[in-house]
C-alpha cells in the first residue's frame, strides 16, 4: 500500500498560504462548521458532475465589494441550470455575514461562494434525482490578491475557451476542467497564467481572469461572448467611463496582445495586474505601464468606497 494514500489528512504535513485559515468557521448547508467538518455528501451534486455555480468575493475594509451584483449572477447562473429552490439574496447574504463575523473578518479577505443543485437520492447525472433543494457554501479566508501588482507572465494555452453552443461562459458553474487545463500548460511553461482565445483565434480570457490591453492611451477588451463578463471588469469599464478614458470591447488577436503598449489582467482574486510578457514578447517596457497603475488605483478607491456594508 502507497504509505502517504494510508496516512489522514490530520497526519499529512501541509503548510497553509495563512496559518489563520486553519481555525475558519465555513457556512455548509445552513451551519458553520470547522475546517475538518466542513464537507458536502457524496450524494451532493457538485461532487456527482460538479455541478454547481460560484461566486468570489473580495471584502474591503468592512465592505463587500459588488456584492449585489455577484448575488444577482449566482442566483441567474442556477436559474439558467434549472436549479430548485434558489435561495433568495437574503438568506444568502445572512449566511455570509455569518461567516465573516464568526471568523472576525472584515478586510483582507476572499470569500468562495457556491451553490450545488443538492444532495441526490442516487448516483447520477439526472436533476430528477435531486429532491432536497440546494446545498449553500460560505467559505471565507484571510487571503491577499493572488498575483502581485508587480505583473505576471504569460503563455498561450492550446485550450480553447468554451462557445455559448456548447457552455455559455455566461454560467458561472463549476464545472472549470476547460480553465484548469489551461492552467496546467501555464504550470509546465514556468509562468503565472494562461491566455485562452475563443474557437475563432481571438483572445477570450486568461484561465482565471478577464484581459484588457492598452494601446494609444487606449483601453481594450474582448467582448464577453466566450469570456465571464466578470464584475470588476465591469467596474473597470465603468472607472474608464468616469474617467474619460476610452475604452473598447471589440476582438483582439494575438499580435495585438504582443505589440501593446500595456496590457493587464483583472479578477476579485487577482484584481488588477500587469501582464509583463506574453510567449516570450516584452509587453511595452516590461512593467507596470502608467494608465495600468492609473486604473489599479482607481480600482482599489471604488472597491472601498462602494462595497456592501457589513452589519457592524
Amino acid at each position: 500500500m502507497n504509505m502517504r494514500c494510508a496516512l489522514t489528512r490530520q497526519e499529512i504535513n501541509v503548510t497553509l498560504p495563512d496559518p489563520r485559515n486553519a481555525d475558519i468557521l465555513i457556512h455548509v448547508g445552513g451551519q458553520l462548521r470547522t475546517r475538518a467538518e466542513a464537507t458536502v455528501s457524496v450524494f451532493d451534486s457538485v461532487v456527482q458532475g460538479g455541478d454547481a455555480v460560484w461566486e468570489g468575493l473580495r471584502v474591503y475594509d468592512g465592505r463587500i465589494a459588488e456584492l449585489d451584483g455577484h448575488l444577482e449572477r449566482l442566483q441567474n447562473s442556477a436559474k439558467s441550470l434549472a436549479f430548485a429552490a434558489i435561495p433568495p439574496s437574503d438568506v444568502i447574504r445572512a449566511a455570509i455575514f455569518e461567516t465573516l463575523a464568526a471568523n472576525g473578518m472584515r478586510d483582507n479577505t476572499h470569500i468562495r461562494l457556491t451553490l450545488t443543485r443538492g444532495e441526490k437520492i442516487t448516483s447520477g447525472m439526472n436533476p430528477r434525482f435531486n429532491q432536497s433543494g440546494c446545498t449553500l457554501i460560505v467559505l471565507a479566508e484571510w487571503k491577499p490578491p493572488v498575483y502581485s501588482d508587480d505583473g505576471i507572465r504569460v503563455i498561450t494555452a492550446s485550450t480553447r475557451r468554451n462557445t455559448p453552443e456548447c457552455l455559455d461562459s455566461k454560467i458561472h458553474h463549476n464545472n472549470l476542467l476547460n480553465n484548469i487545463l489551461a492552467s496546467i500548460e501555464a504550470n509546465v511553461a514556468g509562468v503565472d497564467a494562461a491566455v485562452m482565445l475563443d474557437v475563432n483565434g481571438f483572445i477570450s480570457e486568461t484561465n482565471d481572469t478577464n484581459i484588457f490591453l492598452v494601446k494609444k492611451n487606449q483601453v481594450l477588451t474582448p467582448h464577453a461572448d466566450s469570456c465571464l463578463p466578470g464584475l470588476t471588469r465591469k467596474m473597470i469599464l465603468r472607472i474608464c467611463l468616469d474617467e474619460k478614458i476610452v475604452a473598447i470591447e471589440r476582438n483582439l488577436s494575438l499580435t495585438e496582445l504582443y505589440t501593446a503598449d500595456e496590457a493587464f489582467t483583472s479578477g476579485t482574486m487577482g484584481e488588477l495586474t500587469p501582464v509583463l510578457e506574453a510567449d516570450g514578447r516584452i509587453i511595452g517596457d516590461g512593467s507596470a505601464g502608467r494608465l495600468t497603475k492609473q486604473l489599479q488605483s482607481l480600482h482599489r478607491k471604488f472597491a472601498y468606497e462602494h462595497g456592501s456594508p457589513l452589519p457592524s
